[in-house]
């Protein structure tokens, strides 16, 4: 059985290592830029309809890199919120190079992708 777990900060460690390669999270990563300028784009055009393609744009590619490269069940199946606060906060750690360091506490090895 799964691991329950109790607080983001307990989930967060386990979040990355179901992203452990290195082509999984550069697909989030896709997904997630999309969906911030899918938003910003609603926003400044005043399209809000637009903001429906978010889920689209966000899940298309998370779940591709589950199904396909890292072989697994995505977060977001079980624990929703926190895996949605888990993507964008990895995504934040990436743009701004403090990504490793997280990996490395989380026991990822960041060259695995075979």
């Amino acid at each position: 059985m799964a691991k329950a777990y109790r607080t983001f900060a307990e989930f967060w460690p386990h979040y990355l290592r179901e992203h452990a390669r290195p082509t999984t999270r550069a697909l989030h990563y896709i997904g997630t830029a999309l969906v911030i300028a899918v938003a910003l784009i609603a926003v400044v055009s005043g399209s809000w309809w637009l903001l429906l393609a978010m889920p689209l744009a966000g899940y298309f590619f998370a779940w591709i890199a589950h199904f396909t490269v890292e072989r697994n069940r995505p977060a977001t199946f079980t624990y929703p919120l926190w895996s949605l606060a888990a993507d964008f906060r990895m995504f934040a750690f990436w743009i701004t190079g403090r990504l490793g360091p997280e990996l490395e506490r989380a026991g990822v090895n960041r060259t695995r992708d075979s």
